[in-house]
C-alpha cells in the first residue's frame, strides 16, 4: 500500500536518481544556519525551498518544451534568493539542468547561454559577492554542458530502443510468413493428393471394394508421411531435396490420372537452391493437380555453367489466373536467390524457374534415373 503519493513517473532511465541530486541544495540550506537568521529570513528560505520541489518534481511529468516554465522558474527563484543567500547559487544549476532535458542540444546550448548571461547580468547590477557568482556561474556551465551531453545519449538510446523494437515487429512478422508459407508447401500438396485418393475411394466403395481399401489405406500411409513432414519441419528441415519430390510429383499425378513426362541433365546444387526448387517443384505440381484440368504434365531440369532451370509445363485450360499465396510465396524464394519466375498460360501452364549459379559446397544429385519418356 502507497502511503506517499509518487513524485516521480516511472522511467528506468532516471528511476531514483532525481532525488540523489537534491543533495546540491545543501549550500542553499547551510547558509541561514551558519548566518543565524532570524524567523522570517528561514521561513522565506523554507518558501522558496517549497517552492523549488514543485517546480523541480513537475518537471519530471512534463514533456519537451513544457517543462521550461519549470526551469524558468527555478531560474527566477535564484535570481531572488541570490542576494542574500550566497548558497542560491545552485538554483541555476538545476534550471540548466532541466532545460537539457526538456529541449534538442542547439536550443538546449542557447539557453543555457541564457542563464550564463543572467548570472553575469545579476552580479554587474548588484555586485553579488564572489561566493554565489563564481560557484553559480562554473558549475551552472559544467554540469549543464554535462546534462546536454547526457539527454543526447538518452534520445539516441531511445531511438536505438525504438529501431530495435521495429527490428523485432517485422522479424516477427517475417518469422509469421515464413511458417504460413512453410505450411501451405508442406501440407498442400499432401491433402491434395488424399482428397483425390478419398473421392476415389468413395466411388469405388461399392463397385470394387477391394480397390478401394488400398485406396484408403494409401490415405492413411499418405497422411501419416504428412505427420512426419511436419514434424521435420518443426525441427528445422523443410525438405528432403529435389530427387524426393519428383518422386512424389510422380507418385501424386499417377493417382491423379496424368501422364507424367520427365526430362533432367545431372546437376549439381547447393542446400539453398535445391530446397527452393523442391518447394517450387511441390507448388507447380500441387496447382496442376489442382487446377489445370490437365492430361499430361512435363518437367524439365537442366544446368548450364551460368544458371539452373527448371521447368514445369501441362496442356491444361491454362487462363491468366493471379497468383495465389503459393505461388507468391515461390516467386519470392526464387527471387531472395536472386533467380527468377516466369509463368505462362497461354495453352496450357508454364512455369519457369532460372537460378543463379554460385560458388558454393554443391552436392550432385543423379536425377537422370528418374527420367521418363513418352511411349
Amino acid at each position: 500500500m502507497r502511503l506517499l503519493p509518487r513524485l516521480l513517473p516511472e522511467d528506468p532511465e532516471t528511476s531514483w536518481t532525481p532525488y540523489v541530486w537534491l543533495v546540491y541544495l545543501f549550500p542553499f540550506l547551510a547558509y541561514p544556519a551558519l548566518a543565524r537568521a532570524s524567523a522570517s529570513q528561514w521561513g522565506v528560505t523554507l518558501a522558496g525551498l517549497a517552492s523549488f520541489l514543485v517546480l523541480y518534481f513537475l518537471s519530471y511529468w512534463l514533456e519537451g518544451g513544457k517543462a521550461l516554465g519549470c526551469a524558468a522558474g527555478i531560474l527566477l527563484l535564484g535570481v531572488l534568493f541570490a542576494p542574500f543567500n550566497p548558497g542560491a547559487g545552485t538554483l541555476f544549476v538545476y534550471a540548466a539542468a532541466i532545460v537539457a532535458r526538456a529541449v534538442r542540444a542547439r536550443a538546449a546550448w542557447a539557453l543555457l547561454g541564457g542563464i550564463e548571461v543572467v548570472i553575469i547580468l545579476e552580479t554587474a547590477l548588484i555586485h553579488l559577492s564572489p561566493y554565489a557568482w563564481v560557484p553559480a556561474a562554473v558549475f551552472t556551465l559544467m554540469i549543464g554542458a554535462v546534462c546536454i551531453r547526457g539527454a543526447e545519449v538518452q534520445r539516441a538510446n531511445a531511438r536505438l530502443r525504438m529501431a530495435q523494437e521495429e527490428v523485432e515487429r517485422l522479424a516477427k512478422t517475417a518469422e509469421r510468413e515464413r511458417i504460413a508459407r512453410d505450411l501451405h508447401d508442406l501440407l498442400g500438396h499432401t491433402l491434395s493428393l488424399i482428397t483425390l485418393k478419398a473421392e476415389l475411394a468413395g466411388k469405388l466403395v461399392e463397385r470394387d471394394p477391394e480397390r478401394a481399401g488400398r485406396e484408403i489405406r494409401e490415405v492413411e500411409r499418405i497422411s501419416r508421411e504428412a505427420l512426419r513432414e511436419v514434424r521435420t519441419a518443426v525441427a528445422g528441415y523443410r525438405s528432403e531435396g529435389l530427387q524426393a519430390e519428383l518422386a512424389r510429383a510422380r507418385l501424386a499425378l499417377a493417382a491423379a490420372g496424368l501422364r507424367f513426362e520427365y526430362f533432367a541433365q545431372p546437376v549439381e546444387l547447393g542446400p539453398e537452391a535445391e530446397t527452393v526448387l523442391a518447394l517450387a517443384l511441390r507448388e507447380a505440381v500441387t496447382n496442376v493437380i489442382r487446377h489445370a484440368g490437365a492430361h499430361t504434365c512435363r518437367i524439365a531440369l537442366e544446368q548450364t555453367a551460368e544458371e539452373t532451370r527448371l521447368e514445369v509445363r501441362d496442356d491444361g485450360r491454362g487462363g491468366a489466373a493471379p497468383e495465389g499465396i503459393g505461388l507468391a510465396s515461390m516467386r519470392e524464394r526464387v527471387e531472395g536467390l536472386g533467380g527468377r519466375l516466369e509463368r505462362r498460360a497461354e495453352t496450357g501452364t508454364s512455369l519457369r524457374i532460372v537460378l543463379p549459379r554460385r560458388q558454393e559446397p554443391a552436392t550432385a544429385s543423379p536425377l537422370v534415373d528418374l527420367r521418363e519418356r513418352p511411349a
